[in-house]
């Protein structure tokens, strides 16, 4: 059964890479928990209590269908009804590009959980810089598939720009994990705001 998830999320790295982040028997709250396959996973590996919160209507029956705990939330309407530090992680997986207000995300995020896993959509990555830079327009990527009139995304930035934000905010950056691809692993260690179109970072 894992195994099957495993391969299902074979095309979002970040999300097997948060996965193996996360200690057993952890209490987890995953934001823009979509199908809810995070969740699912973690539960059958690691025995965590784990619910999401996710808006889309479609993806909450996924949630139910799979036996995830789920709410219907609004993330632009803040965490307001959880408690401080009531989860030991808190999980936005490429998801704070979407918000009206990704740093008072990060603040609630921070509230409620001990720590904090976000991935990141890389604006910063040369392939969406050569875009800009030889076609003149809005970079279209594996990870950016949309244009720029029908994006979710609203505030995309870069490497650079959330590490700038944790600063901002004092928090402290416990690990950054570039995601390459295959052929760029090596050079997404060594330059990843350039080399790595996704990023996993663990704050507290």
């Amino acid at each position: 059964m894992t195994q099957k998830i495993r391969e299902k999320l074979s095309v979002r790295p970040d999300i097997l890479v948060i996965a193996d982040i996360i200690p057993p028997n952890s209490r987890i709250l995953d934001l823009g928990c979509g199908d809810g396959s995070l969740l699912a996973l973690l539960r059958k590996e690691k025995n965590v209590y784990g619910s999401g919160i996710e808006i889309s209507q479609e993806k909450l029956l996924d949630c139910v269908s799979a036996g995830v705990p789920v709410v219907h939330g609004d993330l632009d309407k803040g965490l307001v009804e959880l408690p401080d530090k009531s989860f030991d992680y808190v999980v936005l997986s490429q998801t704070l590009q979407a918000v009206a207000r990704p740093d008072h995300l990060l603040e609630e995020m921070m509230r409620v959980g001990k720590k904090a896993i976000v991935s990141i959509i890389n604006i910063g990555y040369y392939s969406a810089r050569l875009q800009i830079m030889l076609q003149g327009r809005m970079p279209v990527t594996q990870n950016l598939p949309h244009y720029w009139y029908n994006t979710p995304n609203i505030h995309l930035g870069t490497i650079c720009d959330f590490r700038n934000l944790c600063k901002e905010k004092n928090l402290n950056i416990v690990s950054e994990i570039p995601i390459g691809e295959a052929h760029e692993k090596m050079l997404a260690k060594l330059w990843p705001n350039l080399f790595a179109p996704t990023c996993v970072f663990v704050i507290e």
